[in-house]
């Protein structure tokens, strides 16, 4: 498989060539971030090609997406609670600045991060943490990934704790 599913990552996800795709939602594709210098974040992507924002959406499937969205989170909390004991939150956004297609963005908050960073929005960290191949998402990220997956079966299938 080639690198060029990241230009198409919704068409490569419909096509079952996008490498980070965890599960399908009723809503979407649950993905492991390409990025994980916050181990488990996680992105919802619309699996409607050519949805810029959530507004584009009718209603109905605007709440769709918005579950989607809660289940990926609640996931992502429970699988990283269990993988790390600094683990804090996770933060819920939908911006949309950099790619032009709806999706959401989970990131887990750790107690770890640096003290000037812990408060603030993610997207305040370094360039590096973005472009370093050491913080991209990998093999040793498999467990996590593999247990953000189960998580999102169990609620799919009404499991609470």
């Amino acid at each position: 498989m080639s690198e060029d599913w990241r230009a198409d990552r919704i068409g490569a996800a419909l096509r079952g060539e996008n490498p980070t795709v965890m599960r399908r939602l009723p809503s979407g594709f649950a993905v492991i971030g390409d990025v994980q210098f916050l181990p488990g974040y996680s992105v919802l992507l619309t699996d409607e090609p050519g949805v810029r924002r959530l507004s584009d959406l009718p209603r109905a499937a605007r709440l769709s997406f918005l579950s989607g969205m809660d289940l990926l989170g609640e996931a992502v909390e429970r699988a990283c609670g269990r993988f790390d004991t600094g683990f804090r939150r996770v933060n819920l956004e939908i911006l949309g600045n950099t790619d032009p297609f709806l999706h959401a963005h989970v990131w887990p908050r750790y107690e770890w991060e640096p003290a000037d960073l812990v408060s603030k929005p993610v997207w305040l960290y370094p360039p590096d943490r973005w472009s370093d191949e050491r913080y991209g998402f990998g093999p040793e990220h498999d467990a996590l990934r593999a247990a953000i997956g189960g998580e999102l079966d169990r609620l799919g299938s009404g499991e609470r704790p």
